[in-house]
Protein backbone atom coordinates (compact mmCIF):
# COMPACT_ATOMS: atom_id res chain seq x y z
CA UNK A 1 0.00 0.00 0.00
CA UNK A 2 1.22 3.18 -1.16
CA UNK A 3 2.36 5.62 1.74
CA UNK A 4 2.38 9.03 0.66
CA UNK A 5 -0.61 11.08 0.10
CA UNK A 6 -0.91 11.57 -3.58
CA UNK A 7 -0.16 7.47 -3.57
CA UNK A 8 -2.52 6.80 -0.46
CA UNK A 9 -5.76 8.99 -2.41
CA UNK A 10 -5.33 7.28 -5.86
CA UNK A 11 -5.74 3.74 -3.60
CA UNK A 12 -8.84 4.70 -2.42
CA UNK A 13 -10.32 6.31 -5.46
CA UNK A 14 -9.56 2.63 -6.47
CA UNK A 15 -10.92 1.47 -3.98
CA UNK A 16 -14.12 3.27 -4.59
CA UNK A 17 -14.52 2.32 -8.10
CA UNK A 18 -14.77 -1.22 -6.49
CA UNK A 19 -17.53 -0.16 -4.19
CA UNK A 20 -19.41 0.88 -6.88
CA UNK A 21 -19.08 -2.49 -8.88
CA UNK A 22 -20.08 -4.39 -5.86
CA UNK A 23 -22.92 -1.88 -4.88
CA UNK A 24 -24.64 -2.29 -8.96
CA UNK A 25 -24.07 -6.24 -8.43
CA UNK A 26 -26.38 -5.89 -4.86
CA UNK A 27 -28.10 -3.71 -6.77
CA UNK A 28 -29.07 -5.85 -9.88
CA UNK A 29 -29.53 -8.88 -7.66
CA UNK A 30 -32.16 -7.18 -5.24
CA UNK A 31 -34.03 -6.78 -8.40
CA UNK A 32 -34.83 -9.91 -9.04
CA UNK A 33 -35.15 -10.36 -6.26
CA UNK A 34 -38.24 -7.71 -6.58
CA UNK A 35 -39.23 -9.80 -9.63
CA UNK A 36 -40.02 -12.84 -7.27
CA UNK A 37 -41.85 -10.89 -4.87
CA UNK A 38 -44.44 -9.36 -7.31
CA UNK A 39 -44.71 -12.86 -8.52
CA UNK A 40 -45.53 -13.79 -5.18
CA UNK A 41 -47.55 -10.54 -4.21
CA UNK A 42 -44.92 -10.71 -1.27
CA UNK A 43 -43.68 -6.98 0.27
CA UNK A 44 -41.02 -4.70 -0.81
CA UNK A 45 -39.83 -3.72 2.43
CA UNK A 46 -39.00 -6.22 4.85
CA UNK A 47 -37.91 -4.69 8.40
CA UNK A 48 -37.25 -7.71 10.04
CA UNK A 49 -35.27 -8.94 7.08
CA UNK A 50 -32.94 -5.72 6.74
CA UNK A 51 -32.28 -5.73 10.73
CA UNK A 52 -30.80 -9.40 10.25
CA UNK A 53 -28.82 -7.86 7.18
CA UNK A 54 -27.02 -5.38 9.41
CA UNK A 55 -26.94 -7.82 12.16
CA UNK A 56 -24.90 -9.99 10.25
CA UNK A 57 -22.70 -7.76 9.27
CA UNK A 58 -22.08 -6.17 13.01
CA UNK A 59 -21.18 -10.16 13.82
CA UNK A 60 -18.24 -10.26 11.13
CA UNK A 61 -16.96 -6.99 10.91
CA UNK A 62 -13.18 -6.88 11.22
CA UNK A 63 -13.07 -2.98 11.49
CA UNK A 64 -11.73 -0.24 12.04
CA UNK A 65 -15.13 0.52 11.09
CA UNK A 66 -17.39 0.78 14.48
CA UNK A 67 -20.26 -1.20 13.98
CA UNK A 68 -22.73 1.93 15.27
CA UNK A 69 -21.16 3.05 11.81
CA UNK A 70 -22.68 -0.36 9.70
CA UNK A 71 -26.42 0.29 10.40
CA UNK A 72 -26.91 3.87 8.62
CA UNK A 73 -24.57 3.39 5.68
CA UNK A 74 -26.10 -0.15 4.82
CA UNK A 75 -30.02 1.20 5.11
CA UNK A 76 -28.69 3.79 2.89
CA UNK A 77 -27.67 0.98 0.31
CA UNK A 78 -30.96 -1.26 1.21
CA UNK A 79 -33.17 1.95 0.03
CA UNK A 80 -31.62 2.87 -2.73
CA UNK A 81 -31.75 -1.42 -3.81
CA UNK A 82 -35.34 -1.07 -2.56
CA UNK A 83 -36.17 2.17 -4.92
CA UNK A 84 -35.54 0.35 -7.92
CA UNK A 85 -38.31 -1.96 -7.47
CA UNK A 86 -41.06 0.51 -5.77
CA UNK A 87 -40.42 3.94 -4.54
CA UNK A 88 -41.04 3.68 -0.91
CA UNK A 89 -43.78 6.73 0.02
CA UNK A 90 -43.27 7.55 3.78
CA UNK A 91 -46.07 10.10 5.47
CA UNK A 92 -44.44 12.20 8.52
CA UNK A 93 -45.30 15.11 10.52
CA UNK A 94 -43.84 18.29 8.52
CA UNK A 95 -42.83 20.65 7.08
CA UNK A 96 -39.32 19.85 5.78
CA UNK A 97 -37.01 19.57 8.74
CA UNK A 98 -38.70 17.96 11.41
CA UNK A 99 -37.07 15.33 13.62
CA UNK A 100 -39.86 13.24 12.23
CA UNK A 101 -38.85 13.60 8.73
CA UNK A 102 -34.84 12.91 10.52
CA UNK A 103 -36.68 9.85 12.31
CA UNK A 104 -37.93 8.51 8.54
CA UNK A 105 -34.68 9.20 6.84
CA UNK A 106 -32.52 7.40 9.25
CA UNK A 107 -35.07 4.19 9.41
CA UNK A 108 -35.93 4.13 5.68
CA UNK A 109 -32.66 5.73 3.94
CA UNK A 110 -32.90 9.00 1.77
CA UNK A 111 -34.38 7.37 -1.19
CA UNK A 112 -37.70 7.66 -0.37
CA UNK A 113 -40.65 9.90 -1.77
CA UNK A 114 -41.03 11.90 1.49
CA UNK A 115 -45.18 13.08 2.06
CA UNK A 116 -45.10 15.84 4.73
CA UNK A 117 -48.30 16.24 6.48
CA UNK A 118 -49.21 19.09 8.35
CA UNK A 119 -50.55 16.79 11.79
CA UNK A 120 -50.16 13.24 13.42
CA UNK A 121 -53.58 12.85 12.12
CA UNK A 122 -52.86 13.52 8.70
CA UNK A 123 -50.09 10.92 8.99
CA UNK A 124 -52.55 8.79 9.62
CA UNK A 125 -55.46 9.60 6.93
CA UNK A 126 -52.72 9.80 4.48
CA UNK A 127 -51.15 6.14 5.41
CA UNK A 128 -54.37 4.65 6.10
CA UNK A 129 -55.64 5.81 2.33
CA UNK A 130 -52.68 4.63 0.60
CA UNK A 131 -51.32 7.66 0.02
CA UNK A 132 -48.34 6.45 1.57
CA UNK A 133 -46.76 3.18 2.14
CA UNK A 134 -45.61 3.92 5.52
CA UNK A 135 -46.34 6.71 7.85
CA UNK A 136 -43.61 7.82 10.59
CA UNK A 137 -44.88 9.49 14.28
CA UNK A 138 -43.57 10.03 17.46
CA UNK A 139 -44.76 7.93 20.31
CA UNK A 140 -43.10 9.31 23.24
CA UNK A 141 -40.19 11.39 25.25
CA UNK A 142 -37.65 10.53 27.48
CA UNK A 143 -38.86 13.61 29.06
CA UNK A 144 -42.29 14.53 28.86
CA UNK A 145 -43.30 10.78 28.25
CA UNK A 146 -46.28 9.42 25.62
CA UNK A 147 -46.91 11.86 22.61
CA UNK A 148 -51.13 11.52 23.79
CA UNK A 149 -52.37 12.02 20.17
CA UNK A 150 -50.58 9.30 18.70
CA UNK A 151 -52.36 6.65 21.34
CA UNK A 152 -55.33 8.14 20.76
CA UNK A 153 -55.56 7.20 16.90
CA UNK A 154 -54.24 3.99 17.76
CA UNK A 155 -57.70 3.15 18.89
CA UNK A 156 -59.24 4.68 15.63
CA UNK A 157 -57.24 3.43 12.81
CA UNK A 158 -56.52 -0.10 11.36
CA UNK A 159 -52.89 0.74 11.48
CA UNK A 160 -50.10 -1.61 13.15
CA UNK A 161 -46.76 -0.69 13.90
CA UNK A 162 -43.90 -2.34 12.00
CA UNK A 163 -40.48 -0.62 13.05
CA UNK A 164 -39.04 1.41 15.54
CA UNK A 165 -36.48 4.20 15.81
CA UNK A 166 -35.06 7.04 18.18
CA UNK A 167 -33.22 10.17 17.94
CA UNK A 168 -31.17 11.61 20.54
CA UNK A 169 -33.46 15.31 20.35
CA UNK A 170 -31.24 18.49 19.95
CA UNK A 171 -33.59 21.59 20.35
CA UNK A 172 -32.14 25.13 19.17
CA UNK A 173 -33.35 28.69 19.45
CA UNK A 174 -33.57 29.71 15.64
CA UNK A 175 -34.75 33.26 14.43
CA UNK A 176 -33.84 35.77 11.49
CA UNK A 177 -31.87 37.28 13.65
CA UNK A 178 -28.95 37.40 15.05
CA UNK A 179 -29.85 38.37 18.69
CA UNK A 180 -32.64 37.47 21.83
CA UNK A 181 -33.80 41.28 21.74
CA UNK A 182 -37.09 41.88 20.53
CA UNK A 183 -38.60 38.50 20.49
CA UNK A 184 -42.17 38.75 20.91
CA UNK A 185 -43.16 34.43 20.63
CA UNK A 186 -41.23 31.03 20.78
CA UNK A 187 -43.01 28.77 18.14
CA UNK A 188 -42.86 24.89 18.17
CA UNK A 189 -44.45 21.76 19.48
CA UNK A 190 -46.14 21.43 22.67
CA UNK A 191 -43.39 18.47 23.72
CA UNK A 192 -40.37 20.65 22.52
CA UNK A 193 -42.31 24.00 24.55
CA UNK A 194 -42.30 21.49 27.40
CA UNK A 195 -38.78 19.60 27.17
CA UNK A 196 -37.11 23.47 27.38
CA UNK A 197 -39.57 24.76 29.77
CA UNK A 198 -36.50 25.79 32.38
CA UNK A 199 -33.98 27.57 29.60
CA UNK A 200 -37.09 29.68 28.30
CA UNK A 201 -37.97 30.38 31.72
CA UNK A 202 -34.19 31.99 32.54
CA UNK A 203 -33.53 33.34 29.19
CA UNK A 204 -36.70 34.53 27.99
CA UNK A 205 -38.61 35.28 30.73
CA UNK A 206 -42.65 36.80 29.85
CA UNK A 207 -42.15 36.17 26.30
CA UNK A 208 -44.92 34.33 24.54
CA UNK A 209 -44.72 30.24 24.20
CA UNK A 210 -47.03 29.61 21.30
CA UNK A 211 -47.97 25.80 20.25
CA UNK A 212 -47.75 25.01 16.17
CA UNK A 213 -48.23 21.34 14.67
CA UNK A 214 -44.67 20.97 14.30
CA UNK A 215 -41.33 22.68 15.24
CA UNK A 216 -40.62 22.70 11.59
CA UNK A 217 -43.98 24.74 11.26
CA UNK A 218 -41.86 27.22 14.10
CA UNK A 219 -39.37 27.68 12.10
CA UNK A 220 -41.17 28.19 9.18
CA UNK A 221 -43.08 30.97 10.64
CA UNK A 222 -40.05 32.34 12.29
CA UNK A 223 -38.80 32.96 8.72
CA UNK A 224 -41.81 34.78 7.76
CA UNK A 225 -41.97 36.93 10.92
CA UNK A 226 -38.41 38.82 12.68
CA UNK A 227 -40.30 38.96 16.03
CA UNK A 228 -40.48 35.13 15.93
CA UNK A 229 -38.11 32.36 16.98
CA UNK A 230 -38.36 28.92 17.40
CA UNK A 231 -37.18 25.84 18.45
CA UNK A 232 -35.71 23.06 16.06
CA UNK A 233 -33.18 20.90 14.67
CA UNK A 234 -30.47 21.98 12.86
CA UNK A 235 -32.17 21.16 9.73
CA UNK A 236 -34.64 23.38 9.98
CA UNK A 237 -32.28 26.26 10.18
CA UNK A 238 -31.16 25.27 7.19
CA UNK A 239 -34.12 24.58 5.72
CA UNK A 240 -35.86 27.80 6.45
CA UNK A 241 -32.70 30.30 6.42
CA UNK A 242 -32.42 30.43 10.27
CA UNK A 243 -29.35 31.98 12.70
CA UNK A 244 -29.05 29.57 15.93
CA UNK A 245 -29.37 31.92 18.59
CA UNK A 246 -28.81 28.90 20.79
CA UNK A 247 -27.89 25.16 20.49
CA UNK A 248 -29.17 22.29 22.64
CA UNK A 249 -31.66 24.33 24.90
CA UNK A 250 -33.23 21.35 25.67
CA UNK A 251 -33.50 20.73 29.68
CA UNK A 252 -32.50 17.22 29.74
CA UNK A 253 -29.06 17.03 27.53
CA UNK A 254 -29.80 13.37 26.93
CA UNK A 255 -33.71 13.94 25.41
CA UNK A 256 -34.68 11.27 23.56
CA UNK A 257 -37.55 10.58 21.13
CA UNK A 258 -38.87 7.20 20.11
CA UNK A 259 -40.90 7.16 16.96
CA UNK A 260 -42.78 4.04 14.92
CA UNK A 261 -43.14 3.16 11.86
CA UNK A 262 -46.98 2.52 11.06
CA UNK A 263 -48.53 0.53 7.89
CA UNK A 264 -51.74 -0.31 6.81
CA UNK A 265 -51.99 -4.47 7.36
CA UNK A 266 -53.75 -5.15 4.39
CA UNK A 267 -51.05 -3.83 2.58
CA UNK A 268 -48.18 -4.49 4.59
CA UNK A 269 -47.84 -7.80 6.21
CA UNK A 270 -46.81 -7.90 10.03
CA UNK A 271 -42.67 -7.90 10.18
CA UNK A 272 -41.41 -12.06 11.00
CA UNK A 273 -39.20 -12.88 14.18
CA UNK A 274 -36.22 -11.31 14.06
CA UNK A 275 -34.98 -12.19 17.43
CA UNK A 276 -35.15 -9.18 19.36
CA UNK A 277 -38.47 -7.89 19.00
CA UNK A 278 -41.49 -5.83 20.56
CA UNK A 279 -45.25 -6.51 20.79
CA UNK A 280 -47.37 -3.68 21.46
CA UNK A 281 -51.23 -3.90 22.57
CA UNK A 282 -54.25 -1.78 23.84
CA UNK A 283 -56.11 -3.27 26.30
CA UNK A 284 -58.55 -2.43 28.63
CA UNK A 285 -60.09 -4.06 31.52
CA UNK A 286 -62.97 -4.01 33.78
CA UNK A 287 -63.54 -1.99 36.21
CA UNK A 288 -63.41 -4.04 39.48
CA UNK A 289 -61.25 -5.07 42.51
CA UNK A 290 -58.45 -6.98 41.09
CA UNK A 291 -58.90 -6.54 37.68
CA UNK A 292 -55.19 -5.24 36.96
CA UNK A 293 -53.70 -8.14 38.81
CA UNK A 294 -55.67 -10.24 36.35
CA UNK A 295 -53.91 -8.29 33.24
CA UNK A 296 -50.51 -9.24 34.93
CA UNK A 297 -50.68 -12.45 36.13
CA UNK A 298 -50.96 -14.29 32.26
CA UNK A 299 -47.84 -12.45 31.53
CA UNK A 300 -45.81 -13.64 34.21
CA UNK A 301 -47.20 -17.18 33.88
CA UNK A 302 -45.85 -17.01 30.21
CA UNK A 303 -42.45 -15.27 31.21
CA UNK A 304 -43.17 -12.55 29.11
CA UNK A 305 -41.55 -9.25 30.47
CA UNK A 306 -43.30 -6.05 30.20
CA UNK A 307 -41.10 -2.85 29.04
CA UNK A 308 -43.75 -0.38 28.96
CA UNK A 309 -47.56 0.47 30.48
CA UNK A 310 -48.88 3.92 29.44
CA UNK A 311 -52.62 4.58 30.50
CA UNK A 312 -55.23 6.88 28.60
CA UNK A 313 -58.96 7.69 29.61
CA UNK A 314 -61.30 5.90 27.92
CA UNK A 315 -63.44 9.56 27.85
CA UNK A 316 -66.19 7.47 28.93
CA UNK A 317 -66.88 9.63 31.82
CA UNK A 318 -66.97 6.62 33.98
CA UNK A 319 -62.93 6.84 34.83
CA UNK A 320 -62.32 3.67 32.32
CA UNK A 321 -58.71 3.55 30.73
CA UNK A 322 -57.22 1.96 27.84
CA UNK A 323 -53.61 0.55 28.53
CA UNK A 324 -50.89 0.58 26.09
CA UNK A 325 -48.36 -2.13 26.95
CA UNK A 326 -44.84 -3.12 25.24
CA UNK A 327 -43.80 -7.01 25.55
CA UNK A 328 -40.51 -8.22 24.83
CA UNK A 329 -40.55 -10.53 21.95
CA UNK A 330 -42.56 -10.98 19.04
CA UNK A 331 -46.44 -12.53 18.50
CA UNK A 332 -45.62 -15.46 16.65
CA UNK A 333 -43.48 -16.96 19.11
CA UNK A 334 -45.07 -19.49 21.68
CA UNK A 335 -44.33 -17.90 24.74
CA UNK A 336 -45.71 -14.83 23.36
CA UNK A 337 -48.32 -16.02 21.92
CA UNK A 338 -49.54 -17.82 25.27
CA UNK A 339 -49.50 -14.84 27.06
CA UNK A 340 -51.68 -12.73 24.56
CA UNK A 341 -54.23 -15.41 24.02
CA UNK A 342 -54.61 -15.86 28.69
CA UNK A 343 -54.72 -11.99 28.54
CA UNK A 344 -56.99 -11.60 26.13
CA UNK A 345 -59.39 -13.62 28.39
CA UNK A 346 -59.26 -10.80 30.73
CA UNK A 347 -59.81 -7.85 28.61
CA UNK A 348 -63.33 -6.28 27.60
CA UNK A 349 -60.91 -4.52 24.78
CA UNK A 350 -58.10 -6.25 22.65
CA UNK A 351 -55.84 -4.67 19.86
CA UNK A 352 -52.94 -6.29 19.07
CA UNK A 353 -50.68 -2.92 17.41
CA UNK A 354 -48.01 -4.95 16.11
CA UNK A 355 -44.81 -7.17 16.34
CA UNK A 356 -41.76 -5.74 15.58
CA UNK A 357 -37.43 -5.23 15.72
CA UNK A 358 -36.35 -3.22 18.26
CA UNK A 359 -34.61 -0.47 17.19
CA UNK A 360 -30.57 -1.64 18.24
CA UNK A 361 -29.10 1.68 17.45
Amino acid sequence: MPQDLPGLRAHIDAVDRELLALINRRAALAQAVGEIKKKEGSPVFRPEREQQVIEGLKAVNPGPLKNESLAPIWREVMAACRALETPTRVAFLGPAGTFTEEAALNYFGSTIVRVPCASIDEVFRATSAGSADFGVVPVENSTEGAVARTMDLFLTTPLTIVGETSLLVRHNLLRLREELDGIQAVCAHPQALAQCHEWLSRHLPGVERRPVSSNAEGARMAAQDPSLAALASTRAANEFGLHVLAPGVQDDPLNRTRFVMVADPQRQSLPAPSGMDCTSLVVAVANRPGAMVDLLVPLKEAGVSMSRFESRPARSGQWEYYFYIDLQGHPEEPHVAQALQALRAHCSFFKLLGGYPLDRH
